[in-house]
């Protein structure tokens, strides 16, 4: 959901992201139970839908899984530092992998964030994490940046890394009160 908080929402708007905000109903056809649930039909919930994405009051529609309960008890953000000329290739072609649930390109924050191509990936142990990091790792192998040839460096600069999780953090948008409630 955006952050703006001046957007104006009609009365249907808003009764839709209260009903969806925390989730769309696990059915068959979601969205004909949502059309149900707001008495429209699927046709004006699929195109509301659509509309609320296009100004940017919905960012995306996505099923967001618990790892943990699935097992996978491991998480990482892996963290590469490619050539800028290479990154929308391979950055498309990791997140393509299909241990990567998302993959990013961001820009660095030389000196201090060397690194442009963001890959999350969970596994069951320390060792399928270090497992899959190294497949990425193999994919990307002649695009990496080595940025260790200025001799004043106190310390070498990593062309890649692996940030883990330590806690699980709630994973939530934009909520609405229900005003009715």
């Amino acid at each position: 959901m955006s952050e703006n908080n001046n957007i104006a929402l009609t009365t249907l708007e808003r009764e839709y992201i209260i009903a969806t905000q925390k989730g769309l109903p696990i059915v068959a056809e979601p969205y004909h139970a949502v059309a149900k649930q707001l008495n429209i039909t699927v046709d004006q919930v699929l195109a509301m839908t659509k509309d609320l994405q296009a100004r940017g009051i919905i960012r995306r529609v996505a099923a967001v899984p618990n790892h943990y309960k699935l097992g996978y008890q491991y998480n990482g953000m892996t963290v590469w530092d490619i050539s800028d000329e290479h990154a929308e290739k391979f950055g498309q072609m990791v997140g393509n992998l299909p241990f990567v649930s998302h993959c990013y390109l961001r820009p660095r924050f030389l000196p201090k964030w060397n690194y442009n191509l963001f890959a999350m990936v969970h596994g069951k142990t320390p060792e399928e994490m270090h497992e899959l990091r190294s497949q990425i790792k193999e994919l990307l192998k002649d695009v990496l940046v080595d940025r260790n040839n200025d001799s004043s460096q106190q310390h070498p600069i990593q062309s890649n890394d692996m940030l883990t999780s330590t806690a699980i953090l709630k994973k939530t948008g934009l909520r609405l009160k229900d005003k009715t409630a």
